[in-house]
């Protein structure tokens, strides 16, 4: 099922049947292929594009569900397995897949494992969500169907689902497979021996956040379960990485909580968007979507379609919610002016944990939770007849996570430790003055500056042009560089291939540099290079640090997300050409009025 991607640098290479595969898919022409070697032993290859790899990676990954993807690096003969990711696990692909767009939703992968007790058949589920660091078990009795699991993996945004391959005969596992199927979910088989609990207890102990006696006591409520759970862990060997430690939550899935859909229901009531919708109103998730949060608002809306409430107290404590921001224009519009400059903080949470793990997230990070202050500020300004229950589903858990000894002590630690002055600039560093060495270089650095604005001013002059109107500086992959408009360029033209070194011409204007320019610049880079050097120690102490909040970060997401959402409802409510009415919801009679 893998199709393998070899990295060429500039381009990346598929061969044999895969670049039949992804000629026939993606090119829609056998004439992409070329063939290597000989006619005998000859082998096709395709050659794709750093763009079309993004785009056949989305495909694969997040549409269609009969593949895995892996990446290999190297050259000559010797290449190794760099990167590999499936629909149930996309980590190792997440900067490609989402550079440019939104996370629409966090991909599950589940493990069943069917048995017979007592003359019934049952099914133990385990899932987990590598995106939120989220394990999660259940046990419930099944028809010969398998109409529960199915609605189970609806629920759950199932991408992956982990079956014994070698399995007792006396259960007809193809209904199961076809309830797999009609969800487009990819089916893996794992030896029946992966499906053991053995260690299970100490290695939850390792990942999970807090005491493991709680871990205990719920496992102790389950049977067969346990098993999928251990053939989950070892499947995504989520003990192979330590950034996982302490950073797991599990928890008991109960599928009586929502309303139960099957996969025929989310198509024929046009849930989730569609690859074919001409208009986003063709789907209820396309219709009801004015979240404005990069991606957070967005996958609890998706994950709310599929879990339909059926408690009747928190259905009115949505709507509730969703009244207030309705008749309130001042306190909508509030929210959404801060909620749309906030980025995806799940996402980087995420990418802190990660080993590679650099300044940007720890910065992005404090400049989205830096807009919560304001928006506890808008609700507290509230007071309609719904205050107290924005006060106990919101202000209180806001208060809770702002204090100083949490959100407080992130904030500190980036205020003090890192540059936030050069953030404009699209440079992370860490404050000068958190060190003395930092400081010396700091100071080169500044001096060099000098000089390169000093030439900024006096090339300006000798081309008769006026400073960053006419003459742009700018810094990028050929390091300090002048920029002016094509218009401008003929006026100078002379002057300018006589005395200076044309580096670039394009629609937006014509790059050049100087011999003076080249060497500030220069000195520049190699001073730069040993700042970062200098601040790596540092810079690794400080996105460990970052790591330890979190916890408050999640907290800031899942209420952020939820906002968001409920916003989106009343944005949606009173913009209608025929304006939303709220239901009234009765138990005593099965009606909406």
């Amino acid at each position: 099922r893998a199709i393998r991607f070899f990295d060429r640098r500039d381009y990346y290479t598929a061969h044999g049947e895969n670049a039949t595969f992804i000629a026939k898919a993606y090119y829609h022409t056998m004439t992409a292929l070329r063939q290597l070697g000989g006619n005998s032993d000859g082998i096709s290859s395709v050659s794709v594009s750093r763009a079309m790899f993004e785009t056949i990676a989305r495909n694969l990954l997040l549409d269609r569900t009969d593949h895995t993807l892996e990446l290999y690096e190297g050259s000559g003969s010797s290449w190794r397995l760099t990167k590999s990711g499936t629909p149930g696990n996309i980590g190792s692909f997440e900067d490609i897949l989402f550079a440019n767009n939104d996370m629409q939703f966090s991909p599950v992968t589940v493990a069943l494992f069917p048995v017979f007790r007592d003359g019934q058949l049952y099914v133990a589920l385990s899932f987990v969500d590598m995106t939120n660091r989220k394990l999660g078990l259940a046990e419930f009795p099944e028809d010969s169907r398998f109409t529960n699991v199915e609605s189970a993996l609806v629920a759950l945004g199932c991408k992956e689902c982990l079956l014994p391959a070698d399995f007792e005969k006396s259960i007809d596992l193809q209904p199961l497979q076809d309830a797999i199927s009609n969800c487009s979910i990819l089916l893996t088989e794992r030896k029946k021996a992966e499906f053991k609990s053995r260690d299970l207890v100490q290695d939850l102990g390792r990942i999970i956040r807090g005491s493991v006696e709680p871990v205990r006591d719920l496992l102790s409520q389950f049977d067969y379960a346990l098993g999928a759970l251990g053939a989950l862990v070892s499947y995504a060997e989520l003990l192979a990485d330590d950034t996982n430690y302490g950073n797991y939550t599990i928890e008991k899935f109960n599928l009586d909580r929502c309303m139960r859909l099957d996969s025929a229901a989310v198509r024929a009531l046009n849930i989730v968007e569609g690859k074919t919708d001409v208009n986003k109103n063709f789907s209820l998730f396309g219709l009801m979507n004015r979240t404005c949060t990069a991606g957070m608002g967005k996958r609890l809306l998706n994950k709310w379609l599929k879990q339909p409430l059926i408690d009747v107290n928190e259905i009115n404590n949505r709507l509730d919610m969703v009244q207030a921001f309705a008749e309130d224009p001042e306190l909508r519009q509030g929210l959404r002016q801060q909620l749309k400059r906030i980025s995806d903080i799940d996402r980087l949470t995420h990418a802190l944990r990660k080993k590679s793990a650099n300044l940007q997230p720890v910065v992005k990070l404090y400049q989205s939770c830096s807009r919560i202050p304001y928006i506890k500020g808008v609700l507290q300004q509230y007071n309609g007849q719904f205050s107290t229950s924005v006060m106990t589903r919101f202000l209180s858990s806001l208060e809770e996570w702002l204090t100083e000894n949490r959100y407080g002590r992130f904030a500190n630690l980036v205020e003090t430790a890192i540059d936030l002055g050069q953030v404009d600039n699209g440079e992370y560093r860490i404050s000068p003055l958190y060190s003395s060495d930092l400081a010396v270089l700091k100071d080169e650095l500044s001096g060099v500056e000098n000089h390169i604005n000093n030439l900024h001013m006096h090339t300006a002059t000798d081309l008769d042009l006026s400073v960053d109107k006419q003459l742009k500086l700018e810094k990028g992959p050929f390091g300090h560089v002048f920029r002016i408009s094509k218009k401008d360029e003929q006026k100078v033209r002379k002057k300018l291939t006589t005395n200076y070194i044309i580096i670039e011409t394009r629609k937006d204007g014509v790059k050049f540099t100087s011999a003076k320019l080249k060497k500030l610049g220069d000195q520049y880079q190699s001073l730069l290079g040993d700042y970062t050097s200098c601040q790596k120690k540092i810079v690794d102490n400080v996105v460990q640090v970052s790591c330890t909040f979190s916890e408050v970060f999640e907290n800031f997401a899942a209420i952020i997300s939820e906002l968001d959402v409920l916003q989106s409802f009343a944005d949606l409510a009173i913009s209608c050409p025929v304006p939303y009415v709220r239901p009234d919801i009765t138990t005593s009679v099965r009606n909406i009025s």
